[in-house]
Formats: C-alpha cells, structure tokens, sequence
C-alpha cells in the first residue's frame, strides 16, 4: 500500500499525541507515590486496623514532604544522599480522624494520631456516590418529585459541601441537590428547586428535608453540548493545521525530571493540589551555570462563594482543593483537543477510599508553543540602512485539568527562554444554574442574583479564588520581599518646565504583616529578591509579580465564609519557610472554622526579612454570568508572570536564535 506524504505525516502525529512518559526506576524524592508505594500504604494500615473489625477510609494519601534541606543537599550530592521516603495519610476510623505518618522503605508506622480540632478532610468519591442515592430511597423525596409531575427515573443527584455557619457542633454532612437529565446530559441546566436534603456521610442517612415551593424546571431545549447531539448549520468553521517538528521536541522528561532550553524542573502530583511544581532553574549562560528560582509552587486552594443568600444557595460557598481534593477531581487530557499532537503525556496515580491505587492516563501534558514574539526592533534612524531583527519565542507549557462539579479548571504553567514563570488558570464547563418561574428580565421584580440567561434559568453570580503557593528560593535560600512604590513629585522650584513626575520608593517587608498587599490600590513592583547576591552593577537579584486584574472579597470580614476564606483578604502573602504550613484554608477544610487558615498563622507576625520565604498570591475572577456562558460557557482565563528583575546581567535571551524555517514540501492526495 502507498501513502503520500500528508497520510504518512497524519499518521505519525496521531502516534505521538498518544505517546505517554513512563517514569524510570530511577526515583526522585519530591516524585508522586506510585502504584505500588500506595499498596504499600493500602496494607500497613489495613494490618494495623483489620477492615473485618474497622471500618476505615482513606481520604488523602500523598507524599510526606522530606526536609528542604535534604532535597537541596541531594540536588547537588544525589549519589551521595539518601533521604527518607515517607508517606502521610489522613483516615478516618470509627469515626475518628487519624494522622498517620508511614515509612515506605521501613514498611512501618512512624506516627498515628487522632485529631480531634474542628472541621473534616477531603470527601471521598466512594462516600459521594452512596450519599446521591440517599433520594430515591426516602419517601418524602419521591413525593416531591411526582408533585411536580417529574418522572423519577429522569431525575439525577449531585452532592454539595456545606461549610459553617456558626454552629456549636458539626457532623460530616452534605447537602444533595437533583436534577433532571432527561433529554440532555446537561443536568446542572436543569435543577429542581425548592428542594433542601441533608445526609450524613457517618451514618449515611439523610437527616434533613424541606420542600418549600416549586419553581419551574428549564426545559431541555438549547442545552445539549454533545457533538454527536448537535445539527447543521455549524461554525465558524475552522481550518486544520499540522504540527510538525523535524527535530523532535526540545525538551526531555526523565521520570518525573523536564529539561528544556535553559530550564529544568521537576513534576509532582498530589491528590489534594494537584500539578506540583519543584525545583525549577534557569541556565545563565553568562555565569554558565544553572541558579535556583522556584523551589515550589502550586494551587493552594480555591475559594468559589456563590451570592444567593437565600435557603437553598447560601451555604454554596466552596473551597474545591480541601474539600474535593484537585488531583482527585483531575481528569485524562484528550489527544489533539486538550492537548496540541506534539505533546507528550504523564501518567499518574490517585487512590480510592479503600485505599486502592487508580492509574489516571494522560494526567498531565508537556508540549511546546510557538509563534509568538521574543523581541523585536526595526530601526529607520540610521543613514543609508534598515535594520530589522526579531525573534521567535517557543515556550514550554505544563497542562493538567480538574472538574469539579460543574466547572472544568485548565491549569498551565508556561516557562520562558526569558527567564518569566507564567502560572495561568482558565475556566470551562457550566454555570450554576437556579430554576425560576421567570422567562424574561421584564418580570425581575427584586434581586435575583444573578442574570436570567435562558427562560427559567439564573446563572448565580460568584467568585473565583485561586491561592497559589510559591516558595521563591532566588539564587539560594535566604530571600527578602520588597515593595517599590511609584510616587507622584511636584516641582515647585521652578528647576524645570514639567510640574511633576514619578519616581520609586523602596521598602523591605520586615514582618509577615508587612507583606500583606492590596494589589490595585496604589502603583507598585513586588519584587523577592536576594540581598546577598548583586549584578554587576550593584542591584540586588530576584523576580517580580507582574499579577493579573486584581479581584478583592466583597463579602464582610465577619461573614462565615469569608472567615473562612480569610486568606482572600490580600492579593499577596509572605511567610517564612514552614513544611507543615501548606494549606492556605488549612489542613481540615470541609465545615472548617477559619481556625487554620494562612489569615491566622500570619498573626504570628514572623520576620521575613533575608530568611527562606513563600510568596501566596490570590488570582481571582468576579463572575457575573452572561448569556454566552449557557449552556456551557467558552474559557475565560487569567494569568499572573513571575518576572526576572535584575536576575540576570542583561536581556537573556540577545543571543537566542529563532528555529529554523521548515521547508514544507507540497501534499498531493
């Protein structure tokens, strides 16, 4: 059989866009637990506490984070340093929440705790999925789907988080609203309400039940997002393009180590954060040798409070990570849609309540993006000459997507030649949707919170609150954090025909309270620097955040919520290095009390000033829905850039060469 060029070119793209990175026996100590070490986990405390006479569930179990130092020690010395592989596990048993800390490589038990503080760990999808099935077994609920005239074998349950709003005592409980999922797999268009359940996840009952009016359910029609379900006319249509690179990809992945152009960094994976990014380093080729700029970083938390305060929304106010846990909720990538076809991908594991490892293909993704600008100039000034330079800037993009519910979050974190770090957060999937009896805004008589954006169906206004952690080791571990502020002078002695101008005044936080900054009130550069280290020229080292359109809190401070979400109150944190102090909403996030929260270890008031640092930076997003979102809404993206300032001697990447043009020989069928 004879294939012509474009078929045998087809053919290969469609082998690499499938192609995963199997990790190598060599072992990294920040790599994520593998199938066997979670095994591993699964029997330890299984011997510990037979499930013949226990009932046990895990909820996290993730990599016990070995000392800084010793990773440090081991990225210099590998051959030399052997630090302890440990996992930490959360589970709960008979009802009481245990800490255990294992030993991998001993096989043992080092620690078992009971914490007995306030609120629970993330819920797990075993113990969701028993809680929606709660409905059709309780009479009271059949009844009030047929009042309504609905057929109860069309109808779907979903489970919420609850939070706390002040109560004395707290069971583990979940709300579970219901839809319907006739004609259209685009339930969360079709809520039924009016309808409160309450059960608990302990006894497994449902413990609460209202019915308190009924509002129409939104039809079907316009709801379906399926291809397969979708008729002509389509559009706008969208032309193919082939990717192509003759020199394969120019970057490596070995394990879980990526090197690429002049980066290298390391790839982790936690059931609770997700994507984790470490030790991450930056080649200068004037010094000709690779200096640390990352040590960590990743999605803390993620804080959504809906607006509606009324009975059947107001407790909808979620943080996704501690509750559902990010890489629980992550889901495979698709070839050629989530991901470009030369991308290459990584498996990884997460587990299930009992304990039992659960291989998540095409977790994480690794491809290269071109066709933007590195720099450029044309310059006309000089006599008798013409002078055009630009460069072609390729970046390197890391993806992984979590679904949460209703909303997918695309997680990138793209790394420049230029020395920039872009973390980016793009969002997708359906709003959520409260049933009215409304089909036109002319019949809105009060606050509906939110927008009418089909007949019968308000889009809730809410928020979005990513907390990003990120643990800045510029040129080595002892760093500061300044602020320079952009002052407005006047002239007033006549030195010149101006009246004014700016000019910078810089201070160096001394204390965590110093840090805490309100992005947006007045012009600054927040900038971790190194004070030990400086240029050629005098300037201290280090990187800035160049941060997105700032969003603040609209609630009041002493709204449940929000004391609970405390750690939205600024844009910018910075703490001294803690290993235990990873969590922004804290460790326990599910009817948690505020009580653990970044808000509260920062009224310690620790110094900051030339010690091992961690930035946290809120990237938020004010959702008002609009029509355009339903029935699933087109992303809608932010990003903030981690800048190198005075980093390096000079521009990077002056001597960085655009890849060479491809000729493209022509394609006949």
């Amino acid at each position: 059989m004879k294939f012509d060029l474009f078929t045998i070119l087809a053919l290969i793209f469609s082998f690499q866009a499938v192609v995963s990175v199997t990790p190598l026996h060599f072992q990294h100590p920040l790599d994520p637990l593998t199938k066997q070490e979670f095994l591993e986990v699964q029997t330890i405390i299984r011997n510990k506490y037979p499930i013949s006479n226990n009932k046990l569930a895990f909820h996290y179990i993730g990599l016990d984070d070995p000392e800084k130092e010793h990773v440090l020690k081991y990225e210099t010395q590998s051959t030399h340093v052997t630090i302890p592989r440990k996992s930490f596990v959360i589970a709960i048993i008979h009802r009481k929440i245990h800490e255990i800390v294992i030993d991998l490589r001993l096989r043992s038990i080092v620690s078992d705790s009971v914490y007995k503080g306030y609120g629970f760990p993330i819920l797990s999808a075993d113990e969701q999925s028993l809680a929606i099935e709660l409905p059709f077994k309780y009479p009271p609920f059949i009844a009030s789907v047929y009042k309504r005239g609905l057929n109860l074998s069309e109808v779907l349950c979903s489970s919420f988080t609850i939070g706390w709003f002040g109560e004395e005592k707290n069971r583990r409980t979940v709300s579970i609203n219901c839809f319907m999922k006739e004609s259209t797999v685009n339930f969360y268009a079709r809520p039924i309400s009016g309808i409160t359940v309450v059960a608990d996840l302990d006894l497994m009952k449902i413990v609460e039940y209202h019915d308190r009016d009924i509002e129409a359910v939104p039809t079907a029609e316009n709801t379906e997002y399926q291809v397969s379900k979708q008729s002509p006319p389509f559009g706008p249509k969208q032309h193919s393009l082939i990717s192509h690179q003759p020199q394969g990809p120019g970057f490596q992945i070995n394990g879980h180590s990526v090197s690429w152009a002049n980066w290298k960094f390391h790839i982790g994976f936690d059931v609770r954060a997700g994507i984790v990014i470490s030790l991450a380093s930056i080649y200068d080729l004037d010094k000709h040798k690779y200096r640390r700029v990352l040590y960590k970083g990743y999605i803390s938390e993620l804080f959504v409070p809906y607006q509606d305060p009324t009975e059947e929304f107001y407790f909808k106010t979620f943080f996704d990570s501690g509750e559902f846990g990010f890489g629980l909720s992550t889901v495979s990538l698709i070839p050629n849609r989530d991901c470009p076809p030369h991308a290459q991908f990584i498996d990884t594991y997460i587990h299930s309540a009992d304990g039992t490892p659960i291989l998540l293909k095409n977790a994480i993704c690794v491809f290269e993006q071109y066709g933007n600008i590195m720099w450029r100039h044309t310059e006309v000034d000089i006599p008798n000459e013409f002078i055009e330079e630009s460069r072609t800037e390729v970046n390197l993009i890391v993806r992984t997507i979590a679904t949460v519910g209703n909303y997918d979050s695309v997680m990138d974190w793209e790394f420049k030649a230029s020395g920039s770090v872009k973390p980016a957060i793009a969002l997708s999937g359906m709003i959520e949707i409260k049933g009215t009896n409304i089909k036109h805004t002319d019949e809105i008589k009060e606050d509906i919170h939110g927008k009418l954006v089909s007949a019968n169906c308000i889009g809730i206004y809410h928020d979005h609150f990513y907390m990003y952690y990120l643990d800045f080791d510029i040129d080595g571990t002892h760093n500061s954090f300044e602020k320079t502020s952009l002052k407005t002078v006047r002239i007033t002695d006549g030195s010149s025909k101006r009246k004014s101008y700016w000019t910078t005044e810089t201070q160096t936080a001394k204390t965590e309270s110093d840090a805490k900054i309100t992005i947006g009130l007045a012009p600054a550069e927040l900038v971790v620097v190194n004070p030990n280290i400086k240029t050629a020229v005098g300037n201290e080292v280090g990187y800035r955040l160049i941060p997105a359109i700032p969003a603040h809190p609209l609630l009041t401070e002493d709204d449940y919520p929000q004391i609970r979400g405390a750690f939205t109150n600024y844009n910018v944190w910075v703490t001294p290095y803690n290993r235990t102090e990873k969590w922004a909403g804290g460790l326990y996030v599910d009817h948690s009390r505020g009580d653990d929260t970044l808000a509260v270890w920062t009224k310690q008031n620790r110094e900051i000033v030339n010690k091992d640092i961690v930035m946290w930076h809120v990237v938020g997003i004010h959702h008002v829905p609009a029509q355009e979102d339903f029935p699933i809404m087109p992303l809608l993206s932010t990003s903030f850039e981690l800048r190198p300032t005075n980093f390096f001697e000079r521009n990077p990447v002056l001597k960085t060469l655009s890849p060479k043009d491809v000729a493209w020989p022509g394609c006949s069928n």
